[in-house]
């Protein structure tokens, strides 16, 4: 009998594995729908359906750069435990992911869910991965970065992955100083470049949040807003990687060190995906 793309595609729905699979399941059976979902669970295709609805906040994150620093890739491939993030083969496989994602300089996290990993497009194999392993395994995070410099960092056993763009091509000083700058990032978490990209609702919170701190404190109506900016000052230079103090020497900015290097280096811009 034929077997309609209606059909497959509502199998899919309810089992979650690909459309193929569910296409050769209905056909092997005569298009009965529960004796293919029987035999998609026999070879482990319903898993995915069963835990689609399970947090997976473990896993592994892996940044890679290309050969000549101008192309770099963040992955964050997740699971349900850490006893499954840390097995040799996860690993392995978040990393062959990333490899191909920098390999095909895959645009977006669709893209590279519809490249291919040993012959299977990975989607696919993520799915059968759910089935073999018995837990939900996505990829739930990807990031494309181009630019003169593009620095990797992994940090914390795979836990957190940082991308770096730097603003002069790639010599030896500026890569050693791209990786302080990713593993700064990595550590303190900064919530932008610099104070230019912070957008205007989080500075005005932070303003109100400051007047309202004077003013518990009891401070003179008239020096509120001076108190008020002079927080968000500090707020700046904890929180904006140009203005935080550089963790390998604190007497001096992450700007200030960059310049030190040179006076044209900075960052353009920054991916730093964690897991959770």
């Amino acid at each position: 009998m034929g077997i309609t793309a209606a059909a497959v595609n509502e199998l899919r729905k309810m089992t979650g594995a690909g459309m193929m699979d569910c296409k050769k399941a209905l056909t092997e059976v005569g298009g009965d729908f529960e004796a293919a979902i029987d035999l998609l669970r026999k070879k482990g295709q319903k898993i995915s359906a069963n835990r689609a609805d399970r947090d997976a906040t473990e896993g592994a994150v892996i940044a890679l750069s290309s050969a000549d620093n101008t192309v770099g890739v963040v992955v964050r491939l997740s699971c349900e435990t850490d006893f499954v993030a840390k097995n040799a083969d996860f690993v392995a496989l978040a990393e062959q992911i990333a490899n191909i994602a920098l390999e095909n300089e895959a645009a977006d996290l669709d893209a590279l869910k519809a490249l291919s990993i040993d012959g299977q497009v990975i989607s696919e194999r993520l799915t059968a991965e759910m089935g073999k392993i018995g837990e939900k395994i996505d990829i739930t995070k990807y990031e494309l970065v181009r630019g003169a410099c593009v620095i990797n960092y992994i940090h914390a056993g795979n836990r957190i992955g940082v991308l770096v763009e730097l603003s002069l091509p790639s010599t030896d000083d500026i890569q050693e100083a791209g990786r302080d700058v990713a593993m700064q990032i990595a550590a303190m978490n900064p919530v932008s470049v610099s104070e230019a990209d912070i957008p205007a609702d989080v500075i005005e919170r932070e303003l109100e949040i400051g007047r309202e701190q004077a003013r518990a404190e009891g401070k003179p109506e008239k020096m509120i807003d001076q108190i008020a900016n002079g927080k968000l000052n500090k707020f700046y230079k904890e929180n904006t990687l140009t203005k935080q103090a550089f963790v390998k020497d604190g007497s001096m900015s992450v700007e200030a060190m960059l310049k030190g290097i040179d006076s044209g280096l900075k960052v353009n811009s920054f991916s730093r995906i964690a897991l959770g």
